[in-house]
């Protein structure tokens, strides 16, 4: 049995792809390297390409036996779909439907599919639980979203079984420190916090601080990507096992505060990491956390670095190893 990882060269691509390979699964990697790094794909068996590319797809799925398919191929910057909805629909949702098409012309089964929160839009209760509206606010929200909606046809029209999972934040890096966390432009607040322990920034900007929250800053969910890995590799066998469609949130259950997050960082590093109070940015809400007790009751989920020292000691770990990220030189 071979999984075909789409993406798997981006951040949860890449250690999802990891996490299998520990648990002796036998892994393919499509990834157009767009925003992900073949360095970080430790697997042997790699192919560059796009997943809207019908000819290779079908290539892939004609030489191997694939079984299963985890699909994180997707552009994931939300103020960017705003300025681009165009490139996001046709990456992410034609995209998917090209990859969905093939699934089925060469009757792969079972698709683990990486969504997110921002399917939800703006939470009308906190946790957000998995029966919430779904009403995204951006372009990225609605691709996922319409992806979500294609699988469920998907299934309904062909037996095609998915399991879709929603989460907010990734963070932390291989515990053993062999991968980790690049983005370019970096957009994600630890790395960015990070950068400047390194001196690679002057400070780090904190939108808003006037929030009813504790100390006035966002709270958002933070999951340690390891947790998200072993997410997806129990989502896939909770397919292979039970041939079930599902949809599941993953969070932390509790939220860090933005603020949190800089003084954990400034805890673990012993930097100086001087902070910068600014204005608000628009529609973001105050808190985003979302329940995972759906997932720890059917897959099984639960997490092994809940805490934000370990994510944020993970991640510092990598960073500080690798100062330019896949560029460094080892």
């Amino acid at each position: 049995m071979t999984i075909l990882i789409t993406g798997g060269a981006g951040y949860i691509g890449s250690h999802t792809a990891l996490y299998l390979q520990n648990n002796n699964e036998d892994i393919i990697i499509l990834d157009n390297l767009q925003k992900g790094h073949q360095k970080a794909t430790l697997s042997k068996r790699f192919y560059k390409g796009d997943i809207r590319d019908e000819a290779l797809l079908d290539f892939i799925f004609s030489t191997h036996e694939i079984t299963s398919v985890i699909h994180f191929a997707a552009n994931s910057l939300v103020g960017e779909s705003v300025e681009n909805p165009l490139e996001y629909y046709h990456n992410n949702v034609i995209g998917s439907y090209t990859l969905v098409k093939k699934m089925v012309e060469h009757g792969v089964k079972n698709i683990v599919f990486s969504s997110t929160a921002a399917t939800y839009g703006e939470p009308d209760s906190i946790p957000i639980q998995e029966t919430d509206a779904t009403i995204p606010t951006n372009p990225y929200g609605e691709t996922k979203l319409a992806i979500e909606k294609l699988l469920k046809w998907a299934d309904k029209a062909y037996g095609l079984k998915s399991v879709s999972l929603r989460y907010f934040n990734a963070a932390g890096a291989d515990p053993k420190g062999r991968i980790g966390e690049d983005h370019t432009p970096e957009s994600h607040l630890i790395p960015l916090v990070l950068q400047v322990a390194l001196g690679q920034r002057e400070s780090i900007k904190v939108f808003g601080g006037d929030y009813p929250t504790a100390d006035g800053s966002c709270i958002r969910d933070y999951i340690h990507v390891n947790d998200l890995a072993q997410a997806h590799y129990l989502a896939l066998k909770k397919l292979e096992n039970t041939n079930e469609t599902g949809i599941y949130n993953l969070g932390n259950g509790t939220g860090f505060s933005v603020l949190e997050v800089i003084n954990m960082c400034r805890k673990v590093t012993g930097k100086e990491i001087k902070a910068e109070i600014v204005a608000r940015r628009a529609g973001d809400p105050a808190v985003l956390i979302a329940s995972s007790d759906k997932a720890k009751l059917e897959l099984g989920w639960e997490p092994n670095y809940p805490e934000l020292e370990q994510m944020i000691s993970h991640a510092w770990n990598w960073h500080r190893k690798n100062p330019g990220g896949y560029q460094s030189e080892h």
